[in-house]
């Protein structure tokens, strides 16, 4: 039998891995503050108040990027992945994000989807194009409107 061992009499210890969800390597739920916060109770509400706190002001930078020019839905979940830190029910969301976002992107690269993307994509370009021609031809390079007179 092979232990991993060179030395005789020695015997290796594989080291576990925690399997959560059939994902191996994965951390389990729960909070992942340091364990002397975890072992005081008010230190480590105090910690889950602060978590909260930041992650909720990151979210809120997030919303308001939204509407303005910015990385907003980033943002956003890096707000989520703050109190993923700390709170179960982020951790569980953030998962359900990331396993939709994969079927999404595995759908993409499905040669029947991007062969209809391509396609759309270059009528929508040819529609563009026309249109922009059109619009040169009937009013050329100058501006429909009098600017000067206003």
């Amino acid at each position: 039998m092979n232990t991993g061992s060179d030395e005789p009499g020695e015997v290796a210890v594989a080291a576990e891995k925690t399997q959560t969800d059939g994902v191996q390597g994965e951390q389990g739920l729960g909070s992942r503050a340091p364990a002397f916060i975890q072992a005081r109770r008010m230190l480590h509400l105090s910690w889950q108040v602060g978590v909260f706190i930041i992650g909720l002001a990151v979210v809120g930078v997030g919303i308001v990027m939204l509407p303005l020019p910015g990385p907003g839905w980033v943002v956003i979940f890096g707000g989520m992945a703050i109190w993923a830190t700390e709170f179960v029910w982020a951790q569980l969301v953030l998962r359900w994000t990331k396993r939709k976002v994969t079927e999404a992107a595995q759908r993409a690269l499905d040669p029947k989807v991007r062969r209809r993307n391509i396609i759309l994509t270059s009528i929508g370009l040819v529609i563009i194009g026309v249109l922009v021609g059109v619009y040169l031809w009937k009013f050329g390079l100058a501006m429909p409107w009098k600017i000067k007179d206003q």
